[in-house]
């Protein structure tokens, strides 16, 4: 029996530099960056202090008066962006058995913003001890459980089939996809609305990121802060924002003459039981993770076109990736552009998996590579051809994009264009 096939057929995304798909794709293409001072909050007294924020209006993106109380700054994102995805899908969800339909949402860091902005309401600002639950909001519980994400995203678009959050730190984008992916196969179900969320700039975040030295202290230049792959690099660009797709079952897609954006060919994760934030200088578990889902995607590593890199811009990452990449591909990892978006739209968390698989759908669909912003001096040790500065015309059949997270999670996704490989 053949197994069944999973394609993109609608997407959505909201990203630091735009609402909506095309002004994220425009972003990247051009070469722009989203980074600058941090406006949501009072960094002044943290070390790091730029990020990547969103310029979003939740009222304006067509959010009622209660589901903006009700619902955290990341679970609005959830919401909005499921509802671009279903519409560029051109499903009718009224009319779909929604028993058949199921939600996957990631996300590394939950209702952060509600909570830290509720911890501040019923403590007078740190003042009380212990604190005044009276002035908390009704919904509290809802930022306490971020399966609540996936609830939202549910009610929104109508499914009933099987719903989950999946949060496996920095990766819970690629493996929420991936966990989508497997229940179509599997046929448990046709439909799934799959992303990921996270609203992470908030001064919580930022004191745990300051007290490792993870993000940049380059706070006079924060257009050019981030800089993976770059000798200069100091550390990551705090980001926010989601996407979201809409996974069908090929064979069904095909049937209603859907728009395929990608099939999702594979996906594997891996874990390097080694340290909560350090990495292996020789990237072999990422290489794992890389190989097998090769091997579950039938395509080897020369038929790679294009690889969407974790680059978060720490020096270890970065260091740790281009091992794996050469260790995985081989000679290949040499003639194979590779870029990281981080160095534009920040690193988002548990949403950057996702919106990455966003960047590569749209890379396939438009047969351009993003490039690596702010690549100006190369590390040598970080030596392949991570597209500097300036988008590059490539045809794009089969794309590979990586993930990397705290807890030595590690992940690969491999989106190939379906009429290039038989079922």
């Amino acid at each position: 029996m053949s197994r069944r096939r999973v394609a993109i057929t609608g997407l959505g995304v909201t990203a630091p530099g735009g609402i909506g798909a095309p002004a994220f794709w425009q972003l990247l293409t051009e070469g722009r960056t989203a980074t600058r001072d941090i406006t949501l909050f009072d960094p002044s007294p943290f070390r790091s202090r730029v990020a990547a924020e969103v310029d979003f209006d939740a009222e304006a993106a067509g959010l009622g008066p209660q589901e903006i109380r009700r619902m955290d700054r990341a679970a609005q994102f959830a919401v909005v962006t499921a509802r671009e995805a279903v519409a560029d899908s051109g499903l009718d969800l009224a009319t779909t058995d929604s028993y058949r339909v199921g939600v996957s949402i990631g996300t590394a860091v939950g209702a952060t913003t509600a909570l830290d902005r509720e911890y501040r309401t019923v403590s007078d600002g740190g003042r009380l001890d212990p604190v005044d639950h009276t002035y908390a909001l009704p919904h509290l519980y809802d930022y306490f459980v971020p399966s609540s994400f996936a609830t939202e995203v549910a009610w929104a678009v109508g499914a009933e089939g099987p719903g989950t959050v999946v949060s496996t730190g920095c990766t819970s984008g690629l493996d929420a996809v991936g966990h989508a992916a497997e229940l179509i196969r599997e046929g448990s179900a046709d439909i799934m609305i799959a992303g990921a969320t996270d609203a992470p700039i908030s001064p919580i975040t930022a004191a745990c990121f300051d007290a490792i030295k993870a993000t940049t202290a380059r706070n006079d230049d924060p257009r050019h802060a981030s800089r993976p792959f770059d000798a200069t690099r100091d550390g990551f660009v705090l980001g926010e924002g989601a996407a979201v797709f809409v996974l069908e079952e090929l064979d069904r897609a095909r049937a209603r003459g859907a728009h395929v954006y990608a099939e999702i060919a594979a996906h594997a994760t891996r874990s390097n039981a080694y340290h909560m934030t350090g990495l292996r200088p020789d990237g072999r578990e990422m290489a794992e993770a890389i190989r097998t889902a090769l091997a579950e995607a039938r395509v080897a590593p020369e038929d790679i076109d294009y690889v969407n890199a974790h680059g978060s811009g720490t020096k270890q990452n970065d260091r740790h990736e281009t091992a794996a990449f050469k260790r995985a591909l081989g000679e290949h990892a040499r003639t194979t552009p590779v870029s990281s978006i981080k160095s534009m739209v920040g690193h988002s968390l548990g949403a950057i998996g996702s919106i990455e698989i966003a960047a590569c759908a749209l890379a396939m669909e438009h047969h351009v590579v993003p490039p690596t912003a702010n690549l100006h001096t190369p590390d040598p040790e970080c030596d392949l051809d991570y597209v500097p500065r300036t988008a590059r015309e490539r045809r794009c059949d089969t794309v590979l994009t990586v993930g990397s997270g705290f807890g030595g999670f590690q992940s690969a996704v491999v989106l190939t264009r379906p009429e290039r490989y038989a079922a």
